[in-house]
């Protein structure tokens, strides 16, 4: 059997992450070959990875990240079981790593191809599920470009938000972080009525209908009051129409015409939440 070095155990330890135990385990298996020991242990992750397929994997940590032109940003989720290891450290840091890879990928699937540090992201994934005993595993990918994003992590990467804008300017930076916050804090279900479907519409009438019917109302001022709830619906539940909530005597796009001038506006934005 090959005399395994604590130094040789620690370098393994550092390329994978795994524990201490399981990096001499596989050094010995693989008689002190070093890349044999990782492909060893990857062997483990994709044994443990199948096993739990079937898991899952609403916990984890929210990323959003902005190019250094600042016109395109990424907002992607590392996903695990539980909520104890999407706070560690070493988890949120491969969180990060894959984000900024992600800005130069088009999709999940260019991302999970990406070389990360001589294997692909995927591979790394299904390592990084060995190493844990938890199913990890990219969750969302949403990609925004506008003349000016922004991003905004809440506290504890549950949340991230990209906002885009029409226009950059010396404030763009805070503008487009006030309004991601905006979009963490309330969570519209569009950016203008113009975004919301159909089906949420007809529901939203349907219920407001019956409320009418149970208050006493006649049938034909139905329709008519139910526009009108409508109305308060889209000012309530959609990003632009939104009161400011640094400001309630405005609205969101108020505020954004405000900071950056009558014709600026947010032209998109994207938000991803966990547990």
């Amino acid at each position: 059997m090959a005399k395994i070095s604590a130094a040789e155990v620690n370098k393994l330890r550092k390329a994978t992450g795994a524990g201490m135990m399981d990096c001499k385990k596989a050094l010995v298996e693989a008689e002190g070959d070093f890349d044999s020991a990782i492909e060893i242990l990857r062997k483990k992750g994709q044994k443990v990875a199948a096993k739990r397929a079937d898991r899952d994997s609403s916990e984890g940590a929210a990323i959003a990240v902005v190019n250094a032109d600042a016109n395109k940003g990424v907002v992607i989720s590392l996903n695990c079981e539980t909520d104890f290891v999407a706070k560690n450290d070493d988890f949120v840091a491969l969180a990060n790593d894959f984000a900024q890879l992600a800005l130069n990928c088009n999709s999940k699937e260019e991302l999970l191809a990406a070389d990360y540090k001589g294997i692909t992201v995927e591979e790394k994934l299904t390592e990084q599920t060995g190493v844990i005993g938890e199913k990890i595993e990219i969750g969302a990918f949403k990609t925004l470009e506008a003349p000016f994003v922004g991003s905004y992590i809440h506290a504890g990467n549950k949340i991230a938000v990209l906002t885009g804008l029409s226009k950059a300017g010396d404030n763009a930076e805070e503008v487009a972080k006030d309004v991601s916050m905006q979009a963490a804090a309330m969570n519209p279900v569009a950016l203008n009525e113009d975004g919301v479907d159909q089906a949420t519409i007809d529901k939203e009438i349907e219920i407001a209908k019956d409320q009418l019917r149970q208050e006493g109302k006649p049938e034909d001022m139905l329709d008519n009051i139910a526009k009108g709830k409508i109305k308060r619906f889209f000012k309530d539940n959609t990003l632009v129409h939104q009161a400011f909530i640094k400001d309630n005597k405005q609205s969101v796009a108020q505020y954004v015409a405000d900071a950056l001038g009558k014709d600026a506006e947010v032209v998109a934005f994207e938000r991803v939440a966990l547990g």
